[in-house]
């Protein structure tokens, strides 16, 4: 056999630990196929399908073995693409608490959680800072935020002060209506594999990723 054959196969060979982690990697690969496949066919600019596509099986499968392999402390139904954890009370956003901790931790690169609020609807997301100036925050999705958490843009959505139980509960898409917890929301792509970038030893600092 070739000598780069054989050390790519041996590479490759040495990305699972085991037969498991190769399940769910499969699994996660058609799951998010099956989401992301129909959800491009709704946009209207055929070019930039066309892009989305060409792209698609690198994000798929990176975001796969990421999830797969990101010691991330929930539980993973890879049937669904999901985290899971015990669903809690609906939190609330505190200005004073936020205000205090991002005047002085906000750093690029931090995964924070978002509650957005709207016609009873309650559900939490996870973003992360990209810019951090002048007392205010970007996040890359969520745009701008002040330090206490108060979006820029809008009166419904909030950046809340990072902790392992609300982040959790961003992950595995919890959210309520009028205070009462509903059926978990399906995360997007992108907010799946964001689940493996949080620093879960230490939910308030950045993680040091290898890759």
């Amino acid at each position: 056999m070739d000598k780069d054959l054989l050390t790519t196969s041996n590479t490759q060979n040495s990305l699972w630990h085991d037969e498991h982690e190769r399940l769910q990697f499969a699994e996660l690969v058609n799951v998010f196929y099956a989401r992301e496949i129909p959800a491009l066919a709704k946009r209207a600019d055929q070019e930039q399908i066309s892009r989305a596509l060409q792209s698609l099986p690198y994000y798929v499968e990176r975001a796969a073995r990421h999830i797969v392999q990101g010691c991330v402390p929930l539980e993973l139904d890879s049937h669904n693409g999901s985290w899971l954890c015990s669903q809690k009370a609906q939190p609330k956003w505190q200005a004073d608490v936020c205000e205090g901790y991002f005047k002085r931790y906000a750093v690029v690169g931090l995964v924070v959680p978002i509650i957005i609020s709207s016609d009873g609807l309650t559900r939490l997301a996870i973003d992360t800072i990209d810019q951090v100036r002048d007392n205010t925050v970007h996040c890359n999705q969520h745009q701008w935020f002040n330090c206490s958490g108060r979006s820029h843009d809008n009166d419904f959505t909030m950046m809340l002060k990072p902790s392992k139980a609300l982040l959790s509960a961003a992950c595995c898409g919890h959210q309520w209506r009028f205070g009462k917890a509903i059926s978990p929301r399906i995360l997007s792509l992108r907010e799946m594999l964001l689940a493996s970038m949080i620093n879960w030893k230490n939910v308030r600092t950045i993680k040091k990723r290898p890759y």
